[in-house]
């Protein structure tokens, strides 16, 4: 009967042991993950905001590239006006 009963109670503490390893490693494992995702979240963020500066810049360079050639335009209307 003694040699069931230290069984039974050397198998429920292993079994706890077990238990509160495998709750401890699942919370490092999350504190780990959450830390990742935070990283990621911030690279996809500043990511994000330089694709929208660069499609700013690209709806920009075909209106200063109409600019430009309006005012070379106007400097070979003015060259032509003061040529002798």
């Amino acid at each position: 009967m003694e040699s069931i009963l230290a069984a039974t109670i050397t198998g429920a503490l292993s079994l706890l042991g077990v238990v509160i390893t495998n709750i401890s490693g699942n919370r490092k494992m999350q504190s780990s993950l959450d830390k990742a995702q935070a990283v990621t979240d911030t690279k996809l963020d500043e990511l994000t905001r330089e694709v929208r500066e660069h499609n700013n810049f690209a709806r920009r360079v075909p209106v200063v590239e109409e600019q430009i050639k309006v005012i070379n335009h106007r400097i070979k209307d003015l060259e032509e006006c003061h040529k002798p």
